[in-house]
């Protein structure tokens, strides 16, 4: 090993989960390593395109996220040409998210990262870019420690407790835990330059936009983007896909002077690659239940009307002690995975993992023997609610 280094907590992928899970942990007075495999961070939202926020709020005008979810939403616009909707607090007549009144908004990928990074400066995280996990080290079920690489070489990074936030569950992967995964489909987000008669509401000026395809639904097998070969096959059939749908366009009469790409994902754009199987594992009829240990309310962005109460437990891996997760690894399968992937709900989860994590480190414990008790007490102090009722939303109880 060339170099080690000892945290109090450090979290893997920096994504807008991991993200939350930091800058959560490192609020709380803990020593944060954050470690991201590319050097640009904001996960999918960011080097992913997937430029919108979706919502904080049920769609029925009540808002159910709070937190660092929030703040994350309100500084992506910082940098960026997009308003809220007016009665979120946005312009009056203002650039309005499309065809929608709900508490969201659009972004450019490229000022969120900007204004990410300041926030995890801020809290004092220390991000590690660059930075690929290869191994874990452990005692027992335990895992203590993280072989990485980057251009320094391979060291360590031991940690008094992990937060897996990679969106593949690479942590708990690489120990040897148990994962789930699911059907994916073969899309590519972009930034193009379009024909100016082809307007669209997703602009950046009179021509830029970002044009968003999926070119086959549910296709893709089951953890895919857990090995190397999938992840070029993926890359490369967006790609062809892509060549195809210029080709057309200039046959049908477009040139390419006015019609072109400007700039492809960082990322391959798995939605479902791999999850943790944590102690309750979220599944599709979830919504409108009370849930003891709930840790936050997300809305469901696809519809307005369901909200569901996140278990503590659905973070917490049932094979192994000293690891959390959050985001697209946490524990929820099926439609309850598509509810849990997104960016705010993804923030939410991290947040909650990385309080819980830091509370880990400071009383010496796994999550799985940390008090409920203590992580509530935690997000009440920040005024997060917890269930439907603390939002009036008791009718949704099933």
């Amino acid at each position: 090993m060339d170099f080690k280094a000892k945290y109090d907590v450090a979290v893997v992928g920096a994504g807008v989960a991991g993200i939350a899970a930091a800058i959560a942990a490192a609020r709380r007075g803990c020593k944060v390593a954050l470690l991201e495999k590319q050097t640009l961070i904001g996960g999918l939202a960011t080097s992913g395109l997937i430029y919108i926020y979706l919502p904080l709020c049920d769609g029925k005008s009540t808002q159910v996220i709070y937190g660092i979810s929030e703040e994350m939403l309100k500084r992506s616009m910082e940098f960026s040409p997009f308003d809220l909707a007016e009665q979120w607090g946005g312009r009056p007549n203002g650039t309005l998210p499309v065809n929608s009144p709900r508490y969201r908004v659009d972004f450019s990928p490229a000022g969120f990262t900007l204004a990410l990074d300041e926030m995890l400066a801020q809290a004092g995280v220390d991000l590690w870019l660059d930075t690929r996990v290869c191994a874990t080290r452990k005692s027992g079920d335990k895992v203590t420690g993280l072989e990485v690489e980057n251009t320094s070489g391979r060291g360590v990074v031991s940690a008094n407790c992990f937060v897996d936030t990679s969106g593949e569950a690479i942590v708990v992967r690489r120990a040897g835990g148990k994962v789930v995964s699911d059907f994916n489909s073969l899309s590519l987000w972009l930034i193009e330059n379009h024909p100016a008669m082809e307007k669209s509401p997703y602009q950046f000026g009179s021509n830029m936009m970002v044009k968003a395809f999926m070119f086959n639904k549910n296709d893709i097998a089951p953890m895919a983007g857990t090995d190397g070969r999938s992840v070029t096959d993926f890359t490369r059939q967006c790609y062809e896909h892509l060549r195809s749908y210029y080709r057309q366009s200039y046959a049908a009469g477009h040139s390419r002077y006015t019609h072109f790409p400007i700039h492809l994902p960082a990322m391959p754009q798995f939605r479902k690659i791999a999850a943790a199987s944590c102690l309750t594992m979220l599944d599709s009829d979830d919504f409108g239940r009370r849930v003891e240990d709930s840790i936050g309310l997300t809305g469901d962005w696809r519809a307005p009307g369901p909200v569901w109460e996140t278990p503590f437990r659905a973070l917490i891996p049932e094979t192994l002690d000293g690891v959390l997760t959050a985001g697209r690894c946490m524990g929820a399968i099926n439609d309850a995975w598509e509810v849990y992937r997104v960016i705010p709900t993804a923030a939410m989860t991290g947040e909650a993992a990385g309080i819980a994590a830091a509370l880990c480190s400071e009383k010496a414990c796994e999550p799985r023997d940390l008090a409920y008790s203590e992580v509530e007490k935690a997000l009440r102090k920040l005024n997060i609610p917890l269930h439907l009722d603390e939002v009036k939303l008791e009718k949704l109880y099933r």
